[in-house]
Formats: C-alpha cells, structure tokens, sequence
C-alpha cells in the first residue's frame, strides 16, 4: 500500500484545521475503524500478484541483458534494451497500444499453453534492417514515412525476431524449460485472433535505445501461460525446495564445490622503508620485518586469515605446516 508523505506545511496546516473543529476527529477516528473499500476495474483483472511478478520481473531483467547484447552484436552499434514497465491488462488494452502498423510475431513456448505476442515498433524494426543492410546511419525522417515492410524486409525481421525468441527461451530456463516455435507474423493489430478481447494478459515494454534513438518493444503473455508454473513464480518454493538434500544431491554438491578455485597465501611478514633506501637496495641486502621467525605464520584463504602454519621445505620446494585453525578472524578481532 502506498503512503503519502506530508510536507512540513501540510501538517501545520491539517493541525490547525483539528484545532478549530474544521476536522472531526472523532469521525476519522469511526471511518478508519470500518472496511477498507478498495476500487477494482473487472475490466483489468489483477491475476497475478506481487511476488509472481517480483519474479516475473526478474526473468525480464535478465531478458533484456540478453537481447542488449545479442541485438549491439547484429547489428555492430550498441543497444541498451531495459524494463520499461510491467502490467496486468486485458488483450484488447494490448491492441489499443500498439501502433497501427507494427511488426507483431505470433510465438508458442511449448510446453506452456497459450500465444504469445512479441511486437517491435516499427521505427525500430526498419532501423534494424538498414543497419542489417549496410547502412551506417539511418534518418528517423525517411523511416517514418514508409507504412509498409517489403517481402525481403520481412525476411530480415523473421530472423532478428527468431533471435530473439531464442533469448526468450533462454531467460526462462531456471523457472521452466520451454521450446519456442514462431508461428505467424503480423503487421496489423486489429487482424489478430489469438485470443478474446477480455483476456487477461501481462504486458511487459521494453525501453529501447538505438543510435540516441529511444522506441519500445512490447510483449504480451496470457495469463494461461502463467498457469502451469505458478508454485516455480513464488521466492519460498523458487529459493527453498522444503526437503532435505538426499546422498547423492550432496555428492553432487560436494564435487561442484571441490572445482571452486579460491586463493592462498601466506604472510611472511611486513615492513616500512623509505624510497631512499629502496632505491639503494643491492644483491645480498636484509630486510627486517616485524615478526619473528620462531612466531607461526598466517595462511590467508581469500584474504581471511584461516589457519596458523610453519614455513619448510618439500622437494626442494616451499611448503607450510598446518599447526591451527583460526576460524577466519584475525588476531585483532
């Protein structure tokens, strides 16, 4: 629930105002003891809650990364793609926002259920192309003017758009595997049936950014997509199965933690010299530093001091004896 915060005017201003009778307080007081009344549009049902879409957003995040990077390697120019906005509405609000002539690609994610629709604006879309044609810079003039792809333009696009379903798929391979197929493209919003005009849908546009050129690319899920994977949605069963690890999830876990590379070092000493005299140093020289050599040395895992050793010798090679744990707290602590 929001909260409105009051400047420091308001609030003298409303003290005032108790102050004078101007505000029954004890009508507040019976008003704020009743049922909170909440307003709710049957016409954009809220299926999904915050957290489904708290994870939800998160799986757009990482699509938006994907598709940065795979549309600045297309197309040899940097494009920076970020969420713009996520909302629950209903297929025909969907319609209504999109421009008259669009690029619109039909897709299913098998096993889930449902169309879904990947709409780029058709700035952007045409922009696509000319880079893809070898154009270095394109006039945002000329490509306002057409109204129409061509055949081979089409071509173009089906391939850029295939890419990108491919991100998508990628992006929602922790939650649910999924295999994208792209079943149609339109460019009309007003001839699509893929659904009925009151069905609920997240819509989730894409800011995007082009040559200092900003357009959007859309994308709308039905809520039946969504009906299948609910209990994977939630944090509590995404992060935290419920059960215990069995023998061989452990193995498993113990081999992927053994490959983990960390670093150690040991810690010999310290010492402060002058530049001068580092600058004299010769062959043969000692230097002094601040701990004795019958004191144990630190071992250091990952710059926390873990373990007290002595320095020797193995094979011609220097080596260390674990004498003490020291649990990763340094002696000052």
């Amino acid at each position: 629930m929001s909260q409105q915060v009051l400047s420091q005017q308001e609030i003298d201003a409303l003290l005032v105002a108790m102050d004078s009778g101007e505000i029954d307080t004890e009508e507040m007081t019976e008003e704020m003891k009743g049922p909170k009344v909440k307003t709710y549009d049957f016409k954009r049902p809220v299926r999904l809650s915050k957290e489904y879409l708290s994870t939800i957003t998160m799986v757009f995040e990482d699509f938006s990364k994907l598709i940065s990077n795979l549309l600045s390697t297309q197309l040899k120019k940097p494009v920076d793609a970020k969420i713009a906005a996520i909302e629950q509405v209903s297929f025909d609000e969907f319609v209504h926002s999109v421009p008259n002539f669009t690029l619109m690609g039909v897709f299913k994610s098998a096993p889930l259920n449902g169309l879904q629709i990947l709409e780029i604006n058709p700035q952007f879309s045409l922009q696509i192309v000319e880079l893809l044609c070898g154009y270095t810079e394109v006039s945002s003039e000329e490509l306002s003017e057409k109204s129409s792809f061509t055949d081979i333009e089409l071509a173009i696009l089906e391939d850029v758009m295939q890419s990108l379903l491919r991100s998508f798929e990628a992006a929602w391979k922790d939650i649910k595997d999924i295999s994208v197929s792209l079943e149609d493209t339109e460019t009309k919003p007003q001839l699509l049936q893929t659904m009925s005009p009151n069905e609920p849908v997240v819509l989730v546009t894409f800011a995007v950014t082009l040559e200092k050129q900003r357009t959007f690319i859309n994308m709308c899920i039905p809520y039946i997509f969504f009906e299948d994977i609910l209990d994977k949605l939630s944090f509590k069963n995404w992060f935290h199965s419920g059960k215990e690890f069995d023998s061989s999830e452990r193995g498993q876990l113990a081999t992927n933690l053994d490959r983990v590379p960390v670093s150690v070092e040991v810690k010999l000493g310290e010492s402060q010299m002058d530049i001068s005299d580092f600058l004299e140093m010769d062959e043969g020289d000692i230097i002094q530093l601040d701990e004795k050599t019958s004191k144990p040395l630190t071992l250091f895992v990952e710059d926390k001091p873990y373990f007290k050793v002595k320095p020797g010798m193995i094979d011609n090679k220097l080596a260390v004896e674990i004498l003490k744990f020291t649990g990763g707290e340094s002696d000052d602590e």
